[in-house]
């Protein structure tokens, strides 16, 4: 990387904030509080620390002088890494990441905890995933318990998919304190895999609404799309919810209502939305579409690519790029125009083509 791109990456500077508490205080307090206050509402140094890193936070042992950690080793540009291909890659997918941002986004507001739930921390190996549904989220859960566990969990998929989400498993950032928090914003490999925003949808739908077994989805979500979107609908429909087709999944995310109501469900929710690439700065940027090699980066730069390899079986790890069309050819252009208004960002910011088949 040259130093002019380098030099992007260590300056980008965002601002996080909790809420604030109100409290009487004597006059002597004032300086007292003026310092938590100042702790409370603390800006953030998107810098690399590359020349002098900061130390693993929270392992409980002493950092090893002779490990690079994986920030470093992304940002070092050492010529015997086998990735060097891949890591250009990289390299523009941040660039063009930065240069979106610039070009679509105005407003800079703060992050708050709420905003730092999906990324997921590993301390031991100096990283953070924000995690994205339908994006091989899964497995990347499972690699990351594998690597956080000493020695509990030593096959990715020997973990059940069900285990892999279970709140708790995995430290988020969100539960850390704010100095915590930017500790590892600094010195910490931060990465997200992204997914053509349509494909990714389309996945949603079929795993949420057409498989038998999700009938908390079906329960949650369906009654609900059915009894607005379908023209009068059966009792047994209203009651299970298990047949909606896409065609009313579409309206009911175009439907005013239904974000004034509750934020989307991350399943379908927009990347923008969940991980903030435009507040954050994220120093690998994976693809749904590349998700083999990309992994294999990551792994890399962590230093552990010798010890797991990222979880290649599955239906985590296949692809269709003409799924999206199949599902997209019975939808008017009325709602397609206002469904690609609503992941606009995800296609602009991952530099995604608008799909050949929408009709706007």
């Amino acid at each position: 990387m040259n130093e002019r791109t380098a030099a992007r990456g260590r300056g980008q500077e965002q601002q996080l904030s909790r809420p604030g508490v109100r409290m009487r205080m004597p006059r002597g307090g004032r300086l007292f509080l003026a310092t938590c206050l100042g702790s409370l509402a603390v800006l953030v140094l998107y810098y690399q620390s590359i020349g002098k890193p900061e130390p693993s936070v929270g392992t409980g042992s002493r950092p090893e002088k002779s490990r690079r950690s994986p920030l470093q080793t992304l940002y070092s540009g050492d010529q015997q890494l086998q990735l060097l291909a891949d890591q250009k890659s990289l390299q523009g997918r941040r660039e063009l990441l930065e240069q979106a941002c610039l070009s679509h986004t105005k407003k800079r507001r703060l992050l708050s905890p709420e905003d730092l739930k999906h990324l997921i921390v590993d301390d031991k190996h100096s990283l953070i995933y924000c995690y994205v549904p339908k994006v091989a989220c899964t497995n990347w859960k499972r690699v990351i318990m594998v690597l956080t566990s000493d020695g509990r969990y030593t096959e990715p998929l020997a973990i059940p998919a069900n285990e892999a989400h279970v709140a708790g498993n995995l430290r988020t950032l969100s539960e850390f304190s704010v100095p915590q928090i930017n500790r590892r914003l600094r010195s910490y490999l931060k990465f997200v895999f992204v997914r053509e925003p349509f494909e990714r949808l389309v996945s949603a739908y079929r795993n949420k609404f057409t498989l038998s077994y999700n009938t908390a989805f079906h329960k949650r979500y369906g009654t609900k799309i059915i009894r607005r979107h379908r023209t009068q609908p059966d009792p047994e429909a209203l009651k299970k919810g298990n047949d909606v087709t896409f065609q009313e999944f579409v309206q009911y995310l175009v439907d005013p209502r239904t974000q004034r109501e509750e934020p989307f469900n991350e399943h379908w929710e927009s990347v923008q939305s969940l991980c903030h690439p435009c507040l954050i700065h994220y120093d690998v940027v994976g693809k749904y579409e590349t998700l083999e090699p990309d992994a294999h980066a990551v792994l890399s730069l962590a230093g552990v690519e010798d010890m797991l390899q990222f979880p290649t079986s599955g239906k985590s790890t296949r692809t269709d790029g003409n799924m999206a069309a199949r599902y997209f050819k019975h939808i008017s252009p009325y709602y397609q125009k206002r469904l690609f208004n609503l992941y606009r960002m995800d296609f602009l910011l991952f530099n995604y083509s608008t799909p050949e088949y929408l009709r706007t």
